[in-house]
């Protein structure tokens, strides 16, 4: 389909040509048992602060992008979720997939939703479960990035230094650099390497941590995915012919199931030849494995990581403990653990690239007693 230009109606300032796509759809599984199925980590306020993950990137982001501009891709499942979370985002901007298909088909369902709002639209795409230390970095890095895709048709992502080797996280080699200072050409992409490989990327300077946040304006957001998503029998930008709320749902309901299970960041930095990489500096964390969020925190005394919780310890280090409102842990001679529990559950377990094996017990807990567990 030929790409269309719509210049947006009402929308004036630029600022209300950028729009934002946060991503709330995961499952959460490898910080169970605190995240659990039917209530994921970017539903849960982890840190005790008031706010769930999809609440506190709804503010970071809402502080220099519309409200209005801003929509959420989530699942069937989770969609109630988002309602109660987000009351202030309109139905059409909650976005449930039919079936689950992973980031990709996502973004670009949402990316022809702006489209039909917006032809000049710039696009920030982020996780709803990410850490962002300096927020005023972060709205700065963003508005550079969303100025440079407004003038330049390619995929832009944004990078962080790597302060740790950490095998959990994506790593982007830096190739050749931009006209614009801080950002080059993605030179190649290794997705969670062994800690040794990570070592190696790090102190090489060349690499930078996959934030999993991506940039594009619009019209080049589309055809993107005509180039990566292809050979199927419908095509997203088919929706913006159509006028009719219930003929777009039963639309996206009939062909839905016929998109591939694709990741943004296997589509953008494994498929395409035009993506560029953003050298950030806002202090980041991925909320995404217990050991990434010991990292990431402050220190106790003796390395421990204490998380809205009310413990007792006595000669343990390098432990990450987190336990509901109204229980007391008290524990001894622990080093290297997790000590996690929430309803049901409890989880204690070796910290170090336990990501496996919180797998593994997830998936045991629900064959023997139960998907309620999981």
């Amino acid at each position: 389909m030929e790409i269309t230009d719509n210049h947006c109606e009402h929308k004036h300032d630029v600022l209300n040509l950028n729009y934002c796509i946060i991503l709330a759809g995961g499952r959460g599984r490898r910080l169970w048992p605190c995240s659990r199925k039917d209530r994921p980590k970017q539903f849960v306020d982890f840190f005790g602060t008031g706010r769930t993950q999809l609440q506190s990137t709804f503010d970071r982001i809402s502080r220099f992008i519309p409200e209005s501009n801003i929509l959420v891709c989530t699942c069937k499942e989770y969609e109630e979720l988002v309602r109660e979370q987000l009351p202030q985002l309109p139905s059409h901007h909650i976005l449930a997939e039919p079936v689950n298909r992973n980031t990709a088909p996502a973004v670009a369902w949402a990316g022809v939703n702006i489209h039909r709002e917006c032809g000049d639209a710039r696009i920030l795409v982020v996780p709803s479960d990410q850490i962002v230390i300096d927020e005023d970095a972060f709205r700065r890095d963003v508005m550079h990035g969303l100025n440079f895709v407004a003038e330049n048709d390619i995929m832009l992502t944004m990078g962080v230094k790597p302060t740790r080797p950490e095998p959990g996280y994506g790593y982007i080699q830096m190739g050749e650099p931009s006209l614009f200072a801080g950002i080059n050409k993605v030179q190649s992409f290794t997705e969670k390497p062994e800690r040794e490989f990570a070592n190696l990327f790090m102190e090489s300077g060349e690499f930078l941590w996959n934030t999993g946040m991506f940039l594009a304006n619009v019209n080049y957001l589309r055809r993107f995915f005509f180039e990566v998503i292809k050979d199927l029998p419908c095509r997203m930008g088919d929706l913006l012919d159509m006028k009719d709320g219930k003929e777009i749902l039963q639309y996206v309901n009939d062909h839905y199931p016929a998109y591939p299970n694709l990741s943004m960041d296997k589509a953008a930095l494994e498929m395409s030849d035009d993506v560029y990489v953003m050298r950030c500096n806002f202090g980041w964390a991925d909320l995404g494995t217990w050991h990434a969020v010991y990292e990431c925190m402050q220190k106790e005394n003796e390395d421990n990581v204490v998380i809205d919780s009310e413990v007792i310890l006595e000669e343990c280090k390098g432990n990450i403990v987190k336990l509901p409102k109204g229980h007391i842990g008290v524990i001894n001679g622990l080093e290297g653990y997790i000590v996690a529990e929430q309803g049901d559950v409890l989880l204690i377990c070796k910290k170090s690239d336990s990501s496996a094996l919180i797998r593994k017990y997830v998936t045991e807990a629900g064959i023997r007693y139960g998907e309620q567990y999981t």
